[in-house]
């Protein structure tokens, strides 16, 4: 299916993109620093599943009539924006109970975390952009069927996402935890999270369409 060479490449240029820090894994250290290493890595299996299901919508194209529509593409732009708002303010808040490193969390606080990353990557536009212009570059149709190809390297795009935003979870949440525990401040977090998700609310707001062509 894949041409010799063609695979090595795409595994090497797909590892370069995501241990380089973008939205997704700034949003994942802040979860991990607010609430530690372990909501960090349930927050990238949601992350993970809101990139798949964008795998699936572009392997039968849905992605590209997203692109392809002003509105539709604004729409989404807007309901991810304002999900990162209300998360940041949430934080700013001091609404989420469980930002305390020292709590033990809960399965629904969990389960809530897991929501908040599929929300946060399903309405990221930066992601939907990313998928169509990144795969299509290693599809061949002369190698096969063209959305097998693109759902294939999509899937060991979206795993190898989950393992490298999982290291940068624990090694966040460990270093919040370290600096919690020798400064002996507690309100850091909080703080740090909100700003980083207010952050990424006004970068999306950013986000443009590519121009077809």
């Amino acid at each position: 299916m894949f041409a010799r060479g063609d695979l090595p490449l795409f595994l090497i240029a797909a590892f370069v993109l995501l241990v380089t820090p973008g939205p997704a894994v700034f949003y994942i250290v802040a979860r991990s620093v607010q609430q530690g290493s372990w909501a960090g890595i349930v927050s990238a299996v949601g992350v993970v599943t809101g990139g798949f299901i964008h795998v699936l919508a572009g392997t039968v194209g849905l992605s590209a009539l997203v692109l392809s529509s002003p509105t539709t593409f604004a729409t989404v732009k807007y309901l991810g924006a304002l999900y990162l708002v209300y998360l940041g303010f949430r934080s700013l808040l001091g609404k989420d109970r469980a930002g305390d490193l020292n709590l033990q969390l809960k399965s629904r606080q969990l389960r809530r975390v897991y929501r908040d990353g599929l929300v946060v990557n399903l309405f990221n536009p930066k992601t939907i952009l990313f998928f169509v212009a990144f795969l299509p570059q290693f599809v061949d149709s002369t190698r096969g069927d063209p959305g097998i190809q693109f759902l294939l390297l999509g899937t060991i795009l979206v795993t190898m996402g989950l393992v490298t935003d999982s290291v940068y979870a624990v090694a966040a949440g460990s270093a919040s935890r370290w600096l919690q525990k020798s400064t002996g401040i507690f309100s850091y977090h909080r703080w740090f999270a909100g700003t980083v998700y207010l952050g990424l609310g006004v970068f999306t707001l950013l986000v443009q369409p590519v121009r077809q062509t």
